[in-house]
């Protein structure tokens, strides 16, 4: 194999010298996006600290969920009627504003449940239209070809904020409390600012329809015809409603597997990691064609790996490898490093997934629609995980740790596969001429 070839396996950095935009873009969100896991991450640490309920955790995520599929669609309507850098930087203050009075409330002491709650509404929401809005701006930045790398470096992103943010929090909160890890949150967001700052004015191409009832039509007449966008958005809340056992995780570091919040730190980093690695490794996914077909594989991978993190915890609730007493202080190491490698697989498979969805919504889609697509897209991708939230939280509370990820890897293989097969267009969906 010559060095080239060598090469080609690996992440394929020509976005960052084809666009200085891009590349400031996305430094900007990334160190944003770090801080934001701080402070979901903490956020969860500190509602069990105050609660002790797995279930308050899980609401966390539920409370959010309309407000965020409101701004999500809205904002949508923005990018598509208004300058995208401007609709962008609006929602990016926003942000920024909820995190601030989250980490002066802690400073204070004047937490409570409630702040907790409505501030996490807050921040989701917001953040919401920034991403939604940011995805829609990076096709006008680089060409067709390049969005596959653009995506897998999205996945880089992803994995540096979920692999280094969940660790770095557990770490803060136990060596220096909550009020730290908000502050710190506050100080890596302004650099999102200067990403966004630097771009050129970005207004929509084509027709604009003012946000509103008929913008909101005129998209989801769009999703109406475009079965492949539409089926892919259908597979990830599949995988991200039965497969999102996120919720759980510090009452698994509490009792299950013991280590306290270090171990919710290490099990969220796994992820992470996996999504890191496989981005990685990433350079000749560009190249692959049949992208319908790659989001099935990948899907069921992802719920292969759930389901083998259930037999994981239910092996950890019978005592095997077990020290003699677990808790925060008395992890079970074995089992903590298997959980943590098949969480690894997952996070990797849904990265793959992330990439060929994320590509084929901003090839297949005009840039006239492209906000509101994206939109949607948004939240689908963060929507998901708090429905996720919500079934792991209640099924846990009804039955045991270890079953909802058990059951809800199965359900994943069973209907992804059902309904892949039931649509040959989808898995001959193709890169070089892409249909939505």
């Amino acid at each position: 194999m010559t060095a080239e070839q060598h090469r080609s396996h690996f992440i394929d950095l020509r976005p960052f010298r084809s666009s200085p935009a891009f590349a400031r873009l996305w430094i900007g969100s990334t160190l944003a996006g770090l801080g934001g896991q701080l402070t979901i991450v903490t956020i969860m640490l500190q509602m069990y600290d105050l609660t002790e309920s797995t279930f308050a955790v899980s609401m966390i995520a539920v409370a959010g969920l309309v407000p965020m599929i409101i701004a999500g669609i809205y904002g949508g309507m923005l990018a598509d009627a208004f300058d995208r850098r401007a609709v962008a930087l609006i929602a990016a203050t926003v942000t920024f504003g909820s995190t601030a009075v989250l980490a002066t409330l802690t400073w204070a002491n004047l937490e409570t449940v409630w702040w907790l709650y409505a501030l996490s509404i807050v921040n989701s929401a917001a953040n919401s239209i920034v991403l939604a809005t940011r995805q829609a701006i990076v096709p006008r930045l680089l060409p067709r070809e390049l969005l596959p790398a653009a995506s897998a470096l999205g996945g880089i992103t992803v994995g540096i904020m979920v692999m280094a943010g969940p660790a770095l929090a557990g770490v803060l909160v136990a060596l220096t409390g909550y009020a730290w890890t908000y502050t710190l949150d506050v100080i890596l967001m302004t650099s999102l600012f200067l990403g966004l700052w630097t771009l050129p004015s970005l207004r929509p191409e084509g027709d604009v329809v003012r946000p509103g009832l008929e913008s909101l039509r005129d998209g989801w007449r769009f999703l109406r015809r475009a079965s492949n966008i539409r089926l892919q958005f259908i597979l990830d809340i599949i995988a991200m409603t039965f497969g999102q056992p996120l919720a759980l995780f510090p009452a698994i570091g509490a009792v299950l597997l013991g280590g306290g919040p270090i171990t919710t730190g290490l099990l969220t980093a796994s992820v992470a990691a996996g999504a890191f690695a496989s981005s990685l490794f990433s350079g000749r996914v560009g190249a692959i064609r049949r992208q319908g077909l790659g989001i099935e594989r990948a899907i069921i991978v992802y719920g292969v790996s759930i389901a083998a993190l259930g037999m994981v915890l239910g092996a950890a609730a019978l005592g095997w490898l077990a020290p003699v007493g677990v808790d925060a202080d008395t992890p079970n190491v074995a089992l903590i490093a298997l959980a943590c490698i098949v969480l690894a697989v997952s996070g990797a498979a849904d990265n793959i997934s992330s990439i060929f969805r994320n590509t084929m919504v901003q090839a297949a889609v005009p840039d006239a629609i492209r906000g509101r697509l994206q939109g949607i897209f948004i939240v689908v991708v963060a929507g998901g995980p708090r429905l996720g939230a919500l079934y792991a939280g209640t099924l846990a509370t009804l039955t045991a740790l270890w079953f909802p990820p058990l059951l809800g890897g199965f359900v994943i293989i069973a209907l992804v596969a059902m309904l892949v097969r039931a649509s040959p267009r989808f898995r001959a969906y193709d890169a070089e001429n892409p249909a939505p």
